[in-house]
């Protein structure tokens, strides 16, 4: 018998399938008709011909136009709202280098909405208010601030909005206020180990730490569970997008096996990126995804690029969400090399399998003599450097595993742990200067 006490909105989160799939009916069709006074999908509906009656399973979300990036950029600023801009009261963006930035309203009810998301994916993972939430991420514009801020302070845990960089800092309110859990990009988890390492504390010992959040950036298995090893606790992936809110779509229950989306808030699909056509279960497809509980700035069946997989539609956490794979990389993120199609997650899983190395790496293409070239530099943990001979092996091993993965052979570098930049925020990961030459 499950305890209700795993569960904070049990009404939401213990639906069956059944009672899903009609709570989606009803409010995509209340979705479809709230969308009619926005004059983007106004149009689109009305030349397709679609009415909210037409939506009878969730099924027939197929029927519905996609929506871009580039439609919110063509848009910009205001032109997907459904309501009038006094009924918002808060705006995410991007950072809008390459043209317009999206942009992403929020009514009232939306952020109240949002807090409850975030707060159900910490409840769930076994965060409860006599915790001490840690909140080592970007605010501003960027959504996992202030998107776990306010999850955190409606589930009543006492919250830090330490905000990224200041390692230092991070780390002496870890030990002076009792963190209980931490929520980071992952790369930057890695550097509070390695400056808590130079402090001589030890995270299992000396911090009351339990939980950790991580997201934001694609990281492997690998990864997670060396992060896991680092510090002694669990690691749950979270999956957000500012597009869908911000953190608080997706995230990991106590099980780890897979990311459970929130389905009365989200319709989910999975598509051929090529053909726009469902995949079945278990293929990696795109990932696409419909608000059906959103007010100021509904979107329809948005193209997220992400590329994951079911994994199930049931858990023995006792939630009948439907569980993803953790994002395999983006489809605009592929990399195509000499004609084969790399995706960064790939190289990472490889390096993170040798204890010698590091989590921080960068990959770096090039084009030489009118050849593409890929350069993979990565920090080395304790290891001797001066030691050519053991250089010289451990290049190879990592080389020749490199090349088993993804058919190529890169130049790999080994370097002193520290010598690539540190983000405060994403990891950057991939450099490309083939642009350049083309």
């Amino acid at each position: 018998m499950l305890d209700q006490n795993e569960f904070l909105h049990p009404d939401k989160e213990c639906l069956t399938r059944e009672q899903i799939d009609a709570l989606q009916v009803e409010r995509l069709q209340a979705t479809i008709r709230h969308c009619m006074n926005s004059p983007f999908y106004k149009k689109k509906f009305e030349e397709m011909g679609i009415k909210p009656e037409d939506i009878k399973t969730p099924a027939d979300v197929r029927k519905l136009p996609f929506t871009t990036k580039q439609d919110l950029r063509d848009n910009y600023p205001f032109g997907l709202a459904s309501v009038p801009l006094d009924k918002c009261v808060r705006l995410h963006s991007s950072s809008g280098t390459t043209g317009n930035p999206t942009v992403v309203l929020h009514s009232q009810k939306d952020l109240d909405e949002w807090a409850n998301a975030v707060a159900r994916c910490l409840w769930m993972v076994g965060l409860r208010p006599n915790d001490v939430f840690q909140n080592s991420s970007g605010y501003g514009m960027f959504t996992g601030g202030l998107g776990f801020q306010y999850g955190a302070e409606r589930l009543g845990m006492l919250t830090v909005p330490a905000a990224a960089g200041n390692t230092l800092r991070q780390i002496k309110f870890i030990t002076d206020f009792g963190t209980t859990a931490i929520h980071a990009v992952p790369s930057y988890l890695t550097r509070i180990k390695e400056v808590m390492d130079q402090q001589g504390i030890d995270p299992r010992k000396d911090t009351k730490l339990k939980v950790l959040a991580i997201g934001a950036e694609p990281h492997s298995e690998e990864q997670r569970k060396r992060i896991e090893n680092m510090f002694g606790v669990k690691a749950y992936n979270s999956f957000g997008m500012s597009e869908m809110c911000g953190p608080g779509v997706a995230f990991e229950c106590k099980e780890q096996n897979g990311l459970h989306f929130w389905e009365d808030y989200y319709i989910v699909e999975i598509v051929d990126p090529e053909t726009l056509e469902p995949v079945p279960d278990g293929e990696i497809g795109e990932l696409i995804l419909t608000t059906i509980n959103r007010e100021a700035m509904p979107l329809i069946r948005y193209r997220t690029r992400d590329l994951t997989r079911v994994l199930g539609r049931t858990c023995p956490c006792g939630r009948n969400h439907i569980r993803l794979d953790r994002m395999k990389g983006r489809s605009d993120d592929m990399m195509v090399l000499r004609g084969v199609n790399i995706f960064p997650i790939q190289i990472e899983k490889i390096l993170m399998k040798f204890k010698e190395l590091s989590t921080n790496y960068l990959i770096t293409l090039t084009t030489d003599n009118d050849n593409d070239n890929m350069t993979v530099e990565v920090e080395v943990n304790d290891f001797d450097l001066n030691d050519k001979d053991k250089v010289q092996q451990l290049t190879k091993e990592v080389t020749r595993a490199l090349k088993d993965e993804i058919l190529l052979t890169p130049h790999v570098k080994l370097l002193p742990l520290g010598t690539l930049p540190q983000a405060e925020g994403k990891a950057v990961r991939v450099k490309d200067f083939r642009k350049v030459y083309q």
